[in-house]
């Protein structure tokens, strides 16, 4: 059975390469109907960050990426590590200095292993591998011991990680021919770059998944965006739920090259994300819990005219950040003259021709329409002024959900 595991280091807030690490393999486990584990590689005491831990679980619970069994801490299995390097000891594969225990690599081994990323045979000579620490003078384990055997005792078939750990793998791959043990597969993921092909950084938009979501992208587009991040499953289909993309998914179909992180893109998609949970009536629950702190949208989210407010505001989001202003029926600025004399024209016409009843919305669009040509004025600035925005929801749904006296008052404003 595959099992494969994500194995975060509480040294930081993950970012949406960890992000990435962690839907590949979970994507993995559950297209081969394996197992998908959770370890969390804690043994670098003095470099760990408070709140780490609670971000990796919290993000992984958001987007969805449920782990099986119990959370593996590393920390908690210091004995494990010493006995398995007595073994080493013994076999004087490892030696003691400066009262770390050290391993060094013969020269003359070859290590070669075909990754599953590209299907290439990678091979390093044993001279070019530097010695390296297995067990540090504070009796915690280096990743390189503690990844390995975790692996091993813990059945790991797979491991899908960052390319950056290619020059570390001959390393593990000595460790294993040590212990006499089977090595896992190995797949290697492309690193991302930045808009200037340089490493992925904060400045480029390398934050957590939980800020994106805190900033109103929903986790579907997350999840989708992150997957195209050097996986392509063929095809021109960019859209794609967690349902499809493990119905899709296939090792071989992880791309070779560096994925660039494109912002712009990752907003057009939750743009599209944020239609479609508006087509199946789930936008309004996710901007309750988005302003769930926020009583003047939540009275917004409440009126019996919400389901049209939000249906005309979903066409218009990238974010669910955008839904208060795009609602927002507070005035922009005030009118300069020349607008305020329009506005005045434009306030005579609408009651000569539509009367003080309520507006029907077929009439009112008509009605406007003769106005712009007659007056020669843009709807552009026809719009600013009955809603008092540049930008916002359709007039016509605006007529639906206030109705005429909001379009007079701001008229007269």
């Amino acid at each position: 059975m595959v099992r494969v595991r994500f194995a975060p280091s509480p040294t930081g807030i993950p970012h949406i390469g960890s992000t990435r690490t962690a839907l590949f393999n979970f994507l993995f486990a559950r297209a081969n109907k394996g197992e998908f584990v959770l370890r969390i590689e804690d043994t670098d005491q003095k470099r760990l960050v408070e709140g780490a831990q609670e971000a990796i679980l919290e993000s992984l619970k958001w987007l969805g990426l449920n782990y099986d069994g119990e959370i593996i801490h590393q920390s908690k299995r210091l004995e494990i590590y010493k006995k398995h390097v007595d073994i080493l000891l013994e076999k004087k594969v490892a030696f003691e200095k400066d009262g770390a225990i050290w391993v060094k690599v013969p020269e003359n081994k070859t290590f070669a292993w075909t990754d599953l990323v590209g299907n290439k045979k990678i091979t390093f000579a044993g001279k070019d591998v530097d010695e390296f620490v297995i067990l540090k003078s504070d009796g915690f384990p280096t990743y390189h011991l503690a990844n390995v055997i975790d692996d091993y005792l813990t059945g790991i078939t797979h491991v899908l990680r960052g390319e950056e750990w290619i020059s570390s793998t001959p390393k593990h791959l000595y460790l294993y021919e040590s212990f006499e043990w089977e090595k896992p597969e190995f797949a290697h993921m492309p690193v991302i770059l930045g808009a200037d092909k340089t490493k992925l950084s904060k400045r480029h938009g390398a934050k957590s998944a939980l800020d994106y979501k805190n900033e109103g992208y929903v986790k579907e587009a997350i999840l989708n965006y992150t997957a195209l991040l050097g996986w392509n499953p063929g095809g021109d289909k960019e859209q794609m739920s967690l349902e499809e993309m493990i119905k899709l998914f296939k090792i071989e179909d992880i791309n070779t090259a560096n994925p660039i992180f494109d912002l712009t893109k990752l907003e057009w998609l939750n743009g599209v994300w944020i239609r479609s949970l508006e087509g199946e009536n789930k936008l309004k629950e996710r901007l309750e819990d988005f302003y769930k702190e926020n009583d003047e949208v939540q009275t917004k989210l409440n009126d019996k005219n919400s389901k049209i407010m939000i249906s005309a505001a979903a066409s218009r989001m990238k974010t669910l950040a955008n839904f208060q202003n795009i609602i927002n029926t507070q005035r922009q600025r005030d009118m300069v003259t020349e607008e305020k004399e329009i506005a005045a024209k434009l306030q005579q016409f609408l009651v000569k021709e539509l009367g003080e009843g309520n507006w029907e919305n077929g009439k009112f669009l008509l009605t406007l329409k003769d106005f712009s040509k007659a007056e020669n004025v843009p709807f552009k600035l026809i719009y600013f002024l009955l809603t008092g925005k540049e930008h916002g929801i359709g007039l016509l749904e605006i007529n639906q959900i206030y109705g005429k006296d909001f379009f007079l008052k701001n008229l007269n404003s």
